[in-house]
């Protein structure tokens, strides 16, 4: 049992690094990201020209950046990698050797990422430059943003992962793209449900946000420019989420992925 788990964490570990190899080269991840870090650099520019709270709208503009940039590259850089490797048809060869489909898919996922990860570690450090350049505070408020905003990027990743896993580019850029969109309005449009006099359209409301994936939870943004304090819950319970969610998007990929017919 021991010896088998492992070597399905080994055949794992083997696609999730060469698939962080394959996404590094990515000209799609470098252009997101160089405009990424020019948003950064221009909240400096925004902030010189207002006279109050410049060092809020300095890291305001700066989280924002990381976190819309981390969600594209998410998305167009997830559904590419997948459908590159039908495309070519080496998801063939790489089948044809001791490896599940379940095993290629996860390896798959852990490799965009990790990807991902150091993209916004790399985000978080120009972050932490412009901010310190401009006397900007930086507490750990701002870690447990960009913690969250990494758990974020995860969730959307899946999300990519699962539509690549059925459907072509387009339409799983667009699915992703919807879910990501809905997942940023569920708790106004639940509120918005619940003002409403038909139940229909409250039960209806309140099921799109029990579905959904309600991407606000991760958002500490505020909290950081802010200097709010925030408890160990603000954290822990995102991080619970995303992970559970995480969990029923890759499991719903694999069984689809399984019965896929690549012919």
């Amino acid at each position: 049992m021991v010896t088998d788990l492992s070597l399905r964490l080994g055949r794992v570990t083997a696609i999730a690094h060469n698939t962080l190899r394959e996404a590094i080269r990515s000209r799609v991840l470098y252009a997101l990201l160089f405009f990424a870090l020019a948003l950064i650099g221009t909240g400096v520019l925004l902030s010189a020209l207002s006279y109050v709270e410049r060092e809020r709208i300095l890291q305001d503009v700066g989280l924002a950046a990381v976190r819309i940039f981390s969600v594209m590259i998410a998305i167009f850089v997830g559904i590419g990698l997948l459908h590159r490797e039908v495309d070519r048809r080496t998801v063939f060869t790489i089948l044809s050797k001791p490896i599940g489909r379940g095993e290629f898919l996860v390896g798959k996922y852990l490799g965009l990422v990790a990807t991902l990860w150091i993209q916004i570690a790399v985000m978080g450090l120009c972050f932490c430059f412009v901010s310190l350049l401009a006397g900007a505070p930086l507490t750990a408020t701002h870690a447990a943003a960009f913690a969250m905003i990494g758990v974020e990027t995860s969730v959307v990743v899946a999300l990519a992962v699962l539509f690549s896993a059925f459907t072509t580019p387009f339409l799983a850029a667009f699915f992703s793209g919807g879910m990501v969109l809905i997942g940023y309005a569920s708790r106004d449009l639940r509120a918005l449900g619940a003002q409403a006099e038909l139940p229909s359209l409250q039960w209806v409301t309140e099921a799109l946000y029990r579905v959904m994936p309600d991407l606000e939870a991760f958002d500490l943004s505020s909290h950081a420019t802010h200097a709010l304090p925030i408890a160990g819950s603000d954290v822990a319970l995102p991080l619970a989420y995303g992970v559970g969610y995480v969990i029923l998007l890759l499991s719903a990929a694999t069984w689809i992925f399984e019965r896929r017919d690549f012919r």
